[in-house]
């Protein structure tokens, strides 16, 4: 039977996050089917609406990443 397991972080951690879903495929042994995931859109920080638009600053966007595998 698949299952489904979600991982989620902001593009800062990228690292944090790869070693995350490397561990969690380790540990788990899980015979993967597919991984697949998105980046949300940037959107700007409270300090940069209230700069000039050339110094706007960007917060960090949400990664999402979906394993879906076969339980052991």
């Amino acid at each position: 039977m698949h299952q489904i397991k979600l991982f989620v972080d902001l593009e800062s951690n990228v690292v944090a996050l790869e070693t995350r879903i490397n561990d969690w495929l380790r540990k788990s042994e899980a015979k993967v089917v597919n991984i697949f995931g998105n980046i949300a859109p940037q959107t700007t920080t409270s300090e940069a609406k209230t700069t000039a638009l050339a110094e706007r600053k960007f917060s960090s966007s949400d990664l999402f990443i979906a394993v879906a595998y076969e339980a052991a």
